[in-house]
């Protein structure tokens, strides 16, 4: 891109979609080899498109949703970050992430490209056992963070553990 300008990109808040909501709201860019979000995995109530390069998808309070951020430059990666986050409802409390509006109960953040690629194959671990990412229990999420954090190779989630969390689920809920 020698003498051609950046592609601009309006950084900042989402536009509202629904100001009375109670969704969470991640705002999505795609810029080919620049900025590139995206959700690896969740189940969105509702999409909007912005522009060809930008869109909303909103997620209903409790909803879990993994949310990629990979922004490069001419001399490289500037930003790489995977958030693995459960949407609240109104009024919760919550952590601030750029791009998502109110923000979220932050379960996972790993920085730096290879730490990224390392969650993404648990990601892939869960569902070649055929569980859904979104249903993992919430304790395994932070149970990799805080391995990572540590140094440490995380343990895998088994069917066992998913159906002893499930079992913890139907009794709590």
């Amino acid at each position: 891109m020698t003498g051609a300008a950046a592609p601009r990109v309006r950084a900042g808040p989402v536009p509202p979609a629904h100001p009375s909501d109670n969704l969470t709201h991640v705002e999505l860019t795609w810029i080919e080899k620049r900025i590139e979000n995206w959700i690896r995995f969740g189940r969105e109530a509702n999409e909007q498109v912005l522009d060809r390069r930008r869109r909303v998808l909103s997620f209903r309070p409790g909803s879990t949703f993994a949310f990629v951020r990979w922004v490069a430059n001419d001399f490289g990666t500037i930003i790489s970050r995977i958030d693995i986050v459960r949407a609240v409802a109104p009024g919760q409390s919550c952590q601030t992430i750029p791009f998502v509006r109110p923000g979220g109960d932050i379960l996972l953040k790993v920085e730096r490209w290879p730490r990224v690629e390392q969650v993404l194959r648990h990601i892939d671990a869960v569902e070649a056992a055929g569980i859904d990412a979104c249903e993992v229990a919430p304790d395994h999420w932070r149970h990799i963070h805080n391995r990572m954090s540590a140094g440490h190779e995380p343990r895998a989630y088994t069917i066992e553990r998913h159906q002893a969390w499930l079992k913890r689920r139907g009794i709590e809920g």
